[in-house]
């Protein structure tokens, strides 16, 4: 292997290695929220209806900060018009409502909110 292969091999690598720690989106499952708040980690859980405009204009921020290295948590999409016991539990009253944790302790509950920067922030209250 060339010095160019070596190093496009390990650009490609290490680019590889940032979209693991990158924010990671995925549906809400009582499964993965259980196995973060048990091992401590940081967890994002966004309370979103598809008819809600508010939660279309915050799901384009958070697809935009996907990529974004700063933000190594997985964001858990609740369905908010099937989830109900969990709305009840958590005292979700709308949605767009997002709430951030490390472990099981809350760091940010944000509702409405479709500023990037505000977004961003609490998400990153729990790292």
């Amino acid at each position: 292997m060339n010095t160019l292969q070596r190093l496009t091999t390990s650009i490609a690598l290490l680019l590889c290695m940032g979209a693991a720690h990158a924010l990671e989106i995925q549906p809400y499952t009582p499964a993965a929220l259980a196995d973060a708040q048990k091992a401590g980690q940081p967890v994002a859980l966004h309370f979103h209806a598809s008819w809600c405009p508010t939660c279309r204009a915050q799901e384009k921020v958070f697809n935009a900060l996907k990529p974004d290295t700063t933000l190594a948590l997985p964001l858990l999409v609740v369905d908010y018009d099937k989830e109900r016991a969990l709305k009840q539990k958590l005292k979700v009253h709308t949605q767009s409502t997002v709430i951030v944790y490390r472990g099981d302790k809350e760091t940010a509950r944000v509702a409405g909110e479709t500023d990037p920067a505000k977004l961003k922030a609490a998400l990153q209250s729990a790292l």
